[in-house]
């Protein structure tokens, strides 16, 4: 079994590489600022997507997309709006997803999903 650390690092590489797959260009990766942090951001088309990713070995406490607690997505919100006020560059629209990522025995990939405008 994986310790914490490694299985959210773990997450965030499955994630990365899915979204890439489906065509989303990876801006930053685990961007820092008081608030917080957001692990992924991306852009697709129009949007600039901030991506939450969550990742469970096991459902005995939910699926990872019910990890999301209502703080953590109004802090999402707020670290979003902050990287938008500090870049001038950034696509007209943008939205908050969740990358959920499921993970079996031997490191192995059960699912991934990408759950658009996740947090409003």
């Amino acid at each position: 079994m994986l310790d914490r650390r490694k299985l959210g690092s773990l997450g965030e590489n499955v994630a990365l590489r899915h979204l890439e797959g489906l065509g989303y260009k990876i801006r930053e990766r685990n961007y820092r600022s008081r608030e917080g942090e957001i692990d992924i951001i991306a852009e697709k088309g129009d949007y600039l997507v901030f991506v939450e990713v969550r990742t469970r070995s096991s459902s005995s406490f939910g699926t990872p997309e019910e990890s999301i607690t209502p703080s953590k997505g109004e802090r999402l919100i707020t670290l979003a709006q902050g990287y938008l006020q500090s870049h001038s560059d950034p696509p007209p629209y943008w939205r908050i997803d969740v990358v959920a990522v499921e993970m079996g025995r031997g490191g192995r990939v059960r699912r991934v999903e990408i759950i658009e405008n996740a947090i409003c």
